[in-house]
């Protein structure tokens, strides 16, 4: 074995932490960022640790035989207390610091519990990937095993029944994100538990050691990843989500932005397209520039054609919201037409609004403009509107 799934495992997970690292430097106090951060963290080093090429650099380091199991033992136990804890933190309430530090307690007496007894054992020959069942009859080398197995199967279990329990009451992505943790560190107990019975068997006389080779580390890699993962889910779901409304809203302005897309260049409304941009970024550009070109056509607008054409689609359709859209796709493909026709006049600068000012309250309704930029596209009275003089209108078209 090479390691190599221990250290992609762990490098996935450093990564998640590498992420949150910047939050963490600009709350350093807030303890539900710190669990976050402990569990990604700790989470890590198990597999970094638990690695044989880890284990035998750190046997050989170190000079003392095995030293690399107490290590992993301890790692992996401080990822439970870390689990317990983000869970607490979590859910909240009013005893919180009282109930995260008793759990902290608790979990420092099991890792006194390993250091002592590690000390007090005899592990003279190197074991890298079956120091359980090797060593699961040695005085106080088994009961170092037994106590980090039992203390991380008590921990997964009470997780594990935490978050499926909460799951019930609440919705949304904090219910996906424990649901997903639920499940992950269910599979968490399947390491614990397969290392158990090859241990028991052990004492059996039986040698089940496969169990603990093959079936536990599977069960750990995939735990590991699917817990992180329901951590991060309340994180990172809301922002995804946020992104993807960006970018379906991007585009369906995009066929009003095409409408405007000549007075934006001729008249130098548009600011710089940002480049490499985060979704709302881009959806700000894209709106800020339809501003600027609503705004230069303000004085354009025919009150009477949005009249005459917002009746008009409402008793063809009974739809006020498409009736107000498809008005004022009327009115603008017009206002666009007449400004075009006056292009050759006298040219009055039109200064480019600030972006951080149109951020505010004068950014249009993202929901009308992509209707208008819908009715763009389809509506006939907006095709009778682009072709139709000032002072009529297409109201009787369709």
């Amino acid at each position: 074995m090479n390691g190599l799934i221990n250290y992609l495992s762990c490098g996935l997970l450093w990564l998640g932490l590498i992420v949150r690292a910047p939050d963490l430097v600009r709350h350093r106090h807030d303890p539900y960022l710190r669990a976050i951060c402990a569990v990604l963290g700790l989470a890590g080093a198990c597999f970094f640790l638990g690695a044989p090429p880890t284990v035998g650099a750190v046997n050989h380091l170190s000079g003392t035989p095995n030293l690399a199991a107490p290590l992993t033992y301890a790692s992996i136990t401080a990822y439970s207390a870390a689990s317990q804890v983000l869970i607490v933190y979590w859910r909240g309430g009013p005893h919180v610091h009282r109930v995260t530090r008793r759990w902290i307690v608790t979990y420092a007496f099991v890792l006194l519990g390993i250091a002592v007894t590690f000390g007090l054992g005899d592990a003279p020959v190197e074991r890298r990937t079956d120091f359980d069942t090797y060593y699961a009859t040695t005085p106080f080398v088994a009961e170092m095993i037994v106590l980090y197995l039992v203390g991380h199967l008590a921990a997964v279990a009470v997780t594990t029944v935490s978050a499926l329990r909460w799951a019930r009451q609440v919705d949304g992505w904090l219910r996906a994100g424990l649901v997903t943790l639920g499940v992950g560190t269910l599979c968490n107990a399947g390491y614990s538990i397969s290392k158990l019975i090859a241990v028991v068997a052990r004492w059996c006389g039986r040698d089940w050691s496969a169990l603990g080779t093959t079936i536990s580390p599977v069960a750990a890699g995939l735990g590991a990843f699917v817990t992180v993962t329901g951590v991060l889910i309340p994180l990172a779901g809301p922002r995804a989500a946020a992104c993807l409304r960006a970018l379906r809203t991007y585009g369906r302005l995009e066929p009003l932005e095409r409408e405007l897309d000549e007075l934006l260049t001729r008249r130098a409304l548009r600011l710089p397209r940002p480049r490499w941009a985060s979704p709302g970024t881009r959806l700000v550009w894209r709106q800020t520039s339809i501003h600027n070109a609503l705004g230069h056509l303000d004085a354009l607008f025919d009150r009477a054609l949005y009249d005459r054409t917002h009746e008009a689609v409402l008793r063809d359709t009974g739809d006020p919201a498409r009736a107000e859209a498809t008005a004022w796709a009327a009115v603008v493909a017009a206002a666009v037409r007449e400004e075009r026709e006056r292009a050759g006049g006298p040219e009055r600068p039109v200064p480019v609004p600030d972006v951080t000012d149109l951020l505010q309250d004068r950014t249009p309704d993202p929901a009308l403009l992509v209707r208008v930029a819908a009715a763009l596209t389809t509506s006939p009275y907006v095709t009778a509107a682009r072709l139709a003089p000032r002072g009529t209108a297409a109201s009787g078209t369709a």
